[in-house]
């Protein structure tokens, strides 16, 4: 039988390469938010993948990238240091876009972390021909020695057990598994409440927005009359302009984000909940020390 071997892997990549998507379909459950919006990943996301020989815990990081806000570097120092502990980097590259300067930009940082050993993945496999994700792993394959070059479609679950194999050969050998069998992540309920909120609220919001939403959840009130989790949560902004587009025409936009994030929380609670979400203006928080310590960065 097989050593049972089980680690730590960092995925990294630049913003919306697809690592959140890729991360959720390993572990089987979303456990990481998606959207098509730069930056959406804002915490290293723990996700859980178990097999019979071994246990991979996915660091799902925000995207590696130049910052220009106290936000961004906050980001990049978290990124950092969490490729600073794992045994594998895997670095994240689509099939369907030429590799640029930001890709360029994170290989040569993966030169600091000597320890960890290197795996490429190229994404998004689905999106282009074959003869295009052929160039694709030919150009990866030029960047560096790589343990591991490995093409996946994570919407399509193509390629995927063949990358958790690879995965799990070049974790250390382990006594017994780091998480128990029905752990999917180590992110407590409240934050993935606070993510499920603001992953409905990033939906159809102009490119400059996104950066500018941060949501905390302020109480959660058992209401045992009626069966019933209340839960009170704030999406901040940083200007009056944006509360206005979050809020939309008659609160209407503020009532589909509300039913969305909703339908996610009960899936993830299995139980009725009743939100109420108000959107507050604090200026510029991407940029003011104390305000991001209060949003929880």
């Amino acid at each position: 039988m097989a050593e049972y071997r089980a680690g730590f892997v960092s995925i990294v990549g630049r913003p919306n390469v697809g690592k959140s998507t890729l991360t959720n379909a390993l572990v089987g459950e979303k456990v990481a938010i998606t959207s098509s919006k730069p930056q959406t990943t804002r915490r290293a996301i723990r996700g859980i993948v178990h097999r019979e020989h071994g246990q991979l815990i996915l660091v799902d990081t925000p995207g590696l990238h130049r910052p220009r806000t106290l936000l961004g570097e906050r980001l990049n120092t978290l990124v950092q240091s969490t490729l600073g502990d794992v045994d594998v980097i895997a670095f994240c590259v689509p099939a369907n876009e030429a590799i640029g300067p930001g890709d360029r930009f994170i290989n040569e940082q993966l030169d600091q972390y000597p320890r960890a050993r290197k795996v490429a993945i190229v994404t998004k496999t689905d999106a282009t021909s074959k003869s295009k994700v052929a160039e694709q792993l030919l150009a990866v394959s030029e960047l560096r020695e790589w343990d591991a070059i490995i093409p996946v479609s994570a919407p399509r679950g193509e390629q995927l057990d063949v990358l958790v194999d690879e995965l799990l050969k070049l974790m250390p050998a382990s006594e017994h598994p780091l998480y128990p069998a029905e752990a999917r992540t180590d992110e407590d309920t409240t934050e993935r409440i606070a993510e499920f909120v603001r992953e409905a609220a990033l939906e159809g919001v102009s490119d400059e927005l996104p950066h500018s939403i941060a949501v905390t959840v302020d109480d959660m009130v058992e209401r045992e009359d009626k069966d019933l989790l209340e839960i009170y949560a704030n999406v901040f902004v940083e200007r009056d302009s944006q509360k206005g587009i979050i809020i939309g025409k008659g609160g209407q936009r503020l009532r589909e984000v509300g039913a969305t994030a909703r339908a996610q929380i009960e899936a993830l609670l299995g139980r009725k909940v009743y939100l109420a979400l108000h959107v507050k203006v604090a200026k510029d928080w991407q940029r003011d020390p104390k305000q991001l310590g209060r949003l929880g960065f």
